[in-house]
């Protein structure tokens, strides 16, 4: 995992784990209730992008690892991607396991199992199951909106995070974003329209605290050879894009971290 760039414990302080040292913080505070405002089911937190291709399975899974260094946390990684299910075949887990859509069908009875311990001792995966046609329904149903409830509410030091598919390709996304307290949206620079980003927002809604993560950077031949990561988070309405992406809410400024990766 080391070589395709994913945060792992064997390399604990390379660039890209300090990069998303920074970025889960604000995340983190969220959880806590210490942020600029309360923040319902905070320790939901979606991962999606507008489009495909644009690193919101890379993200998601360096964000569950990085938040299951954390000492007081433990990390379910929800692979919610259910019509292309690449997390947990990144993370070496079979495509045929049982996973989320089995389980809001019924075909699994107990949640239990289809958790996935991982090597990662404070990490465990919900795959996505078996493809459904009625993919969309299972995941806007009474049984997903009790399963949100439950994993947010069953342990005080968990954390979900959710790889979704792309905003403005499937509605799944949109279903889950109405059930999660934080978005962490991936933008891809020099790759992602200002519109596409524009209109996948609108779809989140203006109640939700939106972080917007800026990857595949590349740096100036005068500064650091590389890529990097920025992210700024605020509410959902009012978000702007320009020279960069950057947050115009109505609400105070709750954070901001940069930070590059060599």
């Amino acid at each position: 995992m080391t070589e395709k760039g994913i945060v792992t414990p064997q390399k604990p302080g390379s660039h890209i784990a300090d990069e998303f040292r920074a970025i889960k913080r604000p995340i983190l505070m969220n959880i806590d209730q210490q942020g600029a405002s309360i923040v319902q089911n905070a320790n939901l937190i979606m991962v999606t992008s507008a489009l495909p291709g644009e690193g919101k399975t890379f993200s998601a899974i360096n964000l569950a690892m990085s938040l299951a260094s954390e000492q007081d946390r433990t990390v379910l990684l929800v692979d919610a991607d259910v019509t292309k299910a690449n997390a947990a075949l990144e993370l070496g887990i079979n495509d045929d396991s049982p996973g989320l859509i089995d389980y809001l069908e019924g075909a699994e009875k107990d949640l239990s199992n289809v958790l996935i311990q991982t090597s990662i001792p404070k990490l465990k995966v919900l795959p996505a199951g078996h493809l459904h046609e009625n993919a969309t329904e299972l995941l806007a149903s009474e049984n997903m909106k009790r399963l949100m409830q439950e994993l947010s509410d069953r342990y005080s030091d968990r954390v979900i995070v959710f790889d979704s598919p792309p905003l403005l390709i499937t509605t799944e996304a949109a279903v889950l974003a109405n059930l999660v307290g934080q978005v962490v949206f991936v933008v891809a620079s020099e790759q992602s329209s200002k519109e596409a980003v524009e209109d996948a927002i609108e779809y989140i809604g203006n109640d939700k605290i939106i972080g917007l993560l800026l990857n595949k950077v590349r740096k100036s031949p005068l500064s650091k050879i590389g890529y990097g990561y920025g992210y700024g988070y605020g509410y959902g309405q009012g978000y702007g894009y320009g020279n960069g992406y950057r947050e115009k809410t109505r609400q105070s400024r709750a954070g901001k971290a940069q930070v590059d990766q060599q």
